[in-house]
Order: C-alpha cells, then structure tokens, then sequence
C-alpha cells in the first residue's frame, strides 16, 4: 500500500471516529493548531507595500447581488477576482485564525453583509456549516447546519479520502444577494435561501427565507448512511448564481443547466449530454457564461425561462486529467471583461504539453472564425494546469500554475509544486495577446484576489523546505511588475493548507484565507 493511500485511509479512519463523536460533543472554536516547526521558518520576508490604486473601472453591479467584493467567492459576478478597497499593505501584519471543527471546518466562500459581518460555508465532516461570523474575532454568532455530502459519506465507508476533493458541491459555491441573503444549493438537490436576523437579546439566527426542490430536475440516489449502496443516478449541484433579470440559475455536475424563477418557482432545464460541469460560472448582461468539460457556452433564458446556448467554442481537453485539476477540463471559472467596447470572456484549456489561456470575443453577431482573441501557452512544458479562476482587470490576466497538488496529503514533508505566475494583457486593438511578465511564486491551490485599491495580488503560497516543514503563507505581489512585495507566515502544517479555498478581502482591508481547519485572518497592525 502507497503511503499515500495509507494516510488516506488513516485520515478516513479518523474522519469516522470525529463524524461519530460530533453529534454528542459539538467542537468548540478555538485557533488553529500549528505543526512543529513553525518557530524555525521565516515569520515574514520583504518590505511593506504603498497603496498605489489602479487606473480603471471595477465590472458593472449586478442588481441582484450584494455590492461587488461582499457577494461570493470571485468577488463579482463577472468572476474578476478584484476587490475597490486594500488588502494588508505588510504593515507588521497580525494572523489569527479560528478552528471551525475537530477536523475539517474549511470555509470556502466568505462574503460579507452591509455592516461587514462574515457569511460564510464551512465544510465539516459532518455536514457543511452556514456560519456568521464576528470579522474582528472570528467568533460565531449563528449557525445553520446542512446535510451531509454523498462524497462525505463515500469518503468514510469506502475509505476513499479523494472522494471528498474532487466535489465542488453541497454549498461551496454561493452567493450573498442584494437583501444580504445567503443562496446555495445543498446535497438533497435543493436551493436554499437563507437570512440572517438578530433578535431583541442581541443573539443571532439564520432563517430560511425560500427552498426550491429541484429533485423532479435532478437525478439524487445519492450515498447516504441509510442508502449505502444506491442504484440509481446521483447529480449534485455544483454552483448557482443570479442572472440580470433575477432567474436563479444552476448547474450540476453531470450537465445540467437550469434556471428558477423566484417569484413563481418555476423550474427550467437542459441536459449537455456527456459533458460535466465542476466550475462555477459568471454572469453579465449579455449572458451566463458557463464551462463544461468540453465546451465553453454563452446562454441565456427564453421566456419561459429555458436555458438556451447562444453561442459556444469547444477547447483542447487534452488526454487526461492532471494532478492540479478536478477533471479533464478546464479548471476555471469564466471571466467577463474588457475595457472601452471590447466584452471578452477567457478561461484556460486542458492541453496535453501546456495549458493555454483562450481569450474569446462575447458579442453574439461574432462570426465562429473570428471569436478567439488569442491563445497563449503558459508554464513549463509538462507541467501547467490550473483549478481557479483567472484575475481579470481591464485588459489584463493573471493566471497561476496549480501543476502537482490534489490534496492535503500532496505537499506533506516539506513538498511544494513547481508554480508561476504569468499576467497576459490584450492589445488595446483586440489584435492579440502578450506575457507582460512572470513570476516564480508557488500557490499550489489558492483563489488568487487582486485589490484594485493597492495595486496588489494576493497569494497563498508554500515554498519547499528541506527540513521538511509545511509552512503556509500570505504573499503579496506588485499587479505592474510581478514582483514579490512581502511574506507572512499563515501557519504550518495540514490544517493550514487552503486545498482550493480562495483568499478574500474584507472591507477593512484584513485579508482571510479559508484552510483545512477553518479560516485563518491576516490584518495590518500599523
């Protein structure tokens, strides 16, 4: 047996025994324990950062989504990654972090209500956890708990740890609306929408608002502790979001596009035969931008409310999947930009040598010849994939290379990936595409932000150790010219590892990095 399957079936083994234990002894928030030797790393490395603001405009606010930078896991709805105020400048920045569960508790997508509370998904082992957070304290103030995933399930009984970190579903992808309410869908195939109120004591609670059952649209025999061994069909949900006109729409992982009409409840869907959908997706004006594993679509909704393609490119998928990637696929979520009258949507392929970022014009009237801006190859031969969405402001990508991690166990003792960083701009004549420059910093797994405020990207990075020691950290970069501005150390060891969970900025400029253990915050101190 591989090492690496026996630490699989070790942690399995171990998720049983605290899946088991929780349901009498409810974990108590606590910080983030770190593993041995974080005392012998760098705590911090290079020179506080000046704000220097970025010329250009943040993407159009959608009206059925909170304010751009509070509403979900890409900050916006065009999936720009870019937030209007700073992130930590390095100023002596303070970490500190809150454990969300005896094991597991990583909290994924963080949004933030008007007066700055933190609404958040943390995944547990025994269910995903909607929580309401302190900002300043990380304390919780409500809680709502959801069932518990299939792969949950899968992972404990057939002592298959990979089947947790391959699924995007059950509540990781969501979204805050306009009203501060909470949306996803959760692993019984429905839509939950959920408000957060506080009553005349001062505690607070959450409140389910709306649920649309979508079981009549979605197959759901799924692994449960009391269907061990279904026979028929499973397809969990893997992402919703809003389009301009209010419609819910939806995606699951087996191809299925549907949308909901709030105000009626109405259900619409279609099936993309043979394709599968692991991303979330963007949504501007003209359209839902969504990715499958073989196709990019645009759509939008007849008036009934069908999800109808009004365009699509197929992309090089390559052979296989890599070690970086969920599926044969691409690995990111769609970005909308684009400058003065240019609309564009990028996302990366899946080719076989290099991975490529595919720049694409949006307009409908664009003739099939002339839709692809540009294709550029990125990272070294042999080893470029990535899982996260591109950074997209004005004509400008950010791009990053998660080659070599799959999960938890993939970077223990000291390993890192090989990573890199590449920006690559537009040409203001839509003509092509150019690297503007490349970086060596390695953020195996991380939702990279950029705040238009600082000029500055956000990484979560890991850099090999020879002695052997995992250390996790916050790492700023200069948007211009790629160059790495300052270090803090995060953590040490697999608590602190983020395993997909993205970087966000909250209002008050403190930066929060959902890892394996919960949820960790690094804030200026001067």
């Amino acid at each position: 047996m591989s090492r690496r399957r026996t630490l699989s079936s070790a942690l399995a083994l171990t998720a049983l025994t605290v899946s088991v234990a929780s349901f009498a002894y409810p974990a108590q928030a606590d910080d983030i324990p770190k593993a041995p030797g974080h005392r012998l790393v760098d705590q911090y490395t290079g020179t506080p950062a000046d704000a220097r603001p970025l010329p250009g405009e943040q993407p159009p606010q959608h009206p059925y989504l909170a304010a751009n930078g509070r509403s979900g896991m890409h900050a916006d709805a065009a999936g720009s990654g870019t937030y209007p105020w700073n992130g930590p400048l390095g100023k002596k920045p303070k970490v500190s972090s809150e454990k969300m569960a005896a094991l597991g508790g990583e909290c994924a997508t963080v949004t933030f209500d008007k007066d700055g509370r933190i609404v958040t998904v943390c995944g547990t082992f025994t269910g995903f956890l909607v929580k309401l957070l302190d900002p300043d304290t990380m304390e919780t103030l409500a809680e709502y708990k959801l069932p518990q995933r299939p792969s949950t399930v899968e992972a404990i009984t057939r002592l298959d740890f990979s089947k947790i970190f391959k699924d995007t579903s059950g509540g990781a992808y969501s979204y805050l609306d306009n009203e501060d309410r909470l949306v996803l869908a959760d692993s019984r195939q429905h839509i939950v929408r959920l408000a957060h109120e506080q009553a005349a004591d001062g505690s607070w609670r959450f409140v389910v608002d709306k649920d649309w059952d979508l079981t009549a649209h979605v197959p759901h025999d799924c692994v449960t502790w009391s269907n061990l061994y279904p026979s028929g069909e499973c397809d969990p949900i893997t992402s919703v979001m809003p389009d301009w006109e209010g419609r819910i729409w939806w995606v699951t992982r087996q191809g299925r596009v549907g949308t909901v009409d709030p105000a009626s409840g109405d259900i619409r869907s279609i099936r993309l035969e043979g394709e599968e959908i692991q991303n979330s997706f963007s949504v501007a004006e003209d359209g839902v931008s969504i990715v499958s594993d073989h196709v990019l679509y645009s759509f939008r909704a007849d008036k009934d409310g069908t999800p109808k393609a009004v365009w699509r490119q197929t992309y090089d998928r390559g052979t296989g999947t890599k070690p970086g990637s969920v599926n044969q696929g691409s690995g990111t979520t769609p970005d909308l930009f684009g400058k003065g009258d240019a609309d564009y949507v990028a996302i990366t392929d899946n080719a076989d040598d290099r991975m490529n970022v595919l720049v694409y014009r949006r307009g409908d009237d664009v003739a099939d010849d002339k839709r692809l801006v540009c294709k550029v190859p990125v990272f070294r031969s042999g080893a470029s994939t990535t899982d996260n969405s591109l950074i997209t402001w004005g004509n400008s990508l950010v791009v990053e290379n998660n080659y070599g991690y799959e999960n938890i166990t993939s970077l223990t003792f000291g390993r890192s990936v090989v990573g890199g960083v590449s920006r690559i701009d537009v040409r203001e004549d839509g003509s092509g595409c150019d690297t503007v420059w490349e970086s060596d910093v390695r953020a195996p797994s991380n939702v990279p932000k950029l705040s238009t405020a600082s000029g500055l990207l956000y990484f979560y990075t890991k850099e090999p150790s020879s002695l052997g020691i995992d250390a996790w950290y916050l790492t700023a970069v200069d948007f211009r010219t790629g160059e790495t501005k300052w270090k803090r150390l995060a953590g040490t060891g697999i608590a602190y590892d983020n395993n997909w969970a993205p970087v966000t900025l909250g209002p008050d400029g403190t930066a929060y990095v959902g890892v394996f253990n919960g949820l960790v915050a690094v804030r200026d101190t001067e």
